[in-house]
Order: structure tokens, then sequence, then C-alpha cells
């Protein structure tokens, strides 16, 4: 009987492990700055799990305390909760493509979008996540690399997607002016 239950509690795990198969709709700079609700560079703190619906059946998400430095576009108070979609809680774990990895202690630039239900997320997944480091030059930038998941272009094809990388005072300048 032991030994039923554990291969089954094994399976359902291994199944919910497997992330499926996606495409994801490419979004230009433009397109992020137009969509997202709000716009922030932080720093990510604390992380917790929870999981929405019934277990074994809901989604789980790893929210995490993002400490907001600096408001780029929208309004945004001292802290942000931001709920990305994959982990792992009691004997279950979700993965989903081109969800992005969050370090505790590192600064990112957010590409945010509210949902009416209060759940932040970040905007077209891994695409609207930048780290901020400085360059050899000494300066600001914001960069994220390429996705590995396919996406969608803008004519409807298959494109691969490119790394990105923009100073941060360009792309301050960019969003204070909205999408062109």
């Amino acid at each position: 009987m032991l030994c039923r239950k554990t291969l089954a509690t094994d399976l359902a795990v291994m199944y919910l492990t497997v992330a499926s198969g996606a495409t994801l709709q490419y979004l230009s700079m433009d397109d992020m700055i137009a969509k997202s609700t709000a716009i922030v560079r932080g720093r990510v703190g604390a992380s917790s799990v929870s999981m929405d619906g019934p277990a074994g059946r809901g989604t789980i998400y790893t929210h995490y305390s993002v400490q907001v430095l600096e408001v780029l576009k929208g309004a945004a108070g001292g802290s942000v909760d931001v709920a990305v979609p994959g982990g792992a809680l009691r004997n279950f774990r979700q993965t989903f493509a081109g969800a992005p990895t969050l370090r505790a202690g590192n600064e990112y630039v957010f590409f945010l979008w509210t949902s009416r239900t209060g759940l932040t997320q970040i905007i077209g997944l891994s695409q609207g996540l930048f780290t901020i480091q400085s360059d050899s030059g000494g300066k600001v930038v914001a960069s994220r690399a390429a996705s590995g998941e396919p996406m969608i272009g803008p004519n409807g094809g298959l494109i691969s997607d490119q790394p990105r990388s923009i100073p941060l005072d360009e792309l301050r300048a960019r969003i204070k002016g909205g999408a062109k």
C-alpha cells in the first residue's frame, strides 16, 4: 500500500514538473512600455509560494517582495508583490516556459501588469525583466538575455529572441516619452 501511494505521489510530481511547450508572443520595447500598468526599478527581497485553485490542479505562483527604488511608469508604493508562475509547494512543482528566475538582492527593471484581481506579474514573462548592472565604462545598463522559448513575431511567423540591452538613462527617456 505504501509503495502505491509513494508511486502515485512521485508520478503526480513528475507530471507537474514537465513544462508544456509554449510559444510566447514577442513584445518590442514599445509594446512593453505601452502595455505595462507600472514599470519600476527595484530590488528583490523575500519570496513565498502560493497556489491559486485546488491542490494538484491549481497554478503555483512564487511571490517576490520587491523594494521599489524608482517608479518609471504608473504608481507604486515602497514595495510591490510580483507573482511569477511556477514554483514548489508541498509535494507539487510547476514550471512555465519563459518564466524568469529572480534572485534575492538583485536589482532589476520590472515591466509589470496588474490584473483586475490584483495579481501583479511581469509582462511577457522573461521579456519584461531587465537586470541592472554597470558596463565596462561605468554606465548603468538594463539588459536581459535572449529567451530560449519560441516566439511569434509581429508578422505571425516564428522568430528567435535576441538579447536586449539599453542604458538606464535612455530607457527612462523612452518610457517618459511613451511608446513611439
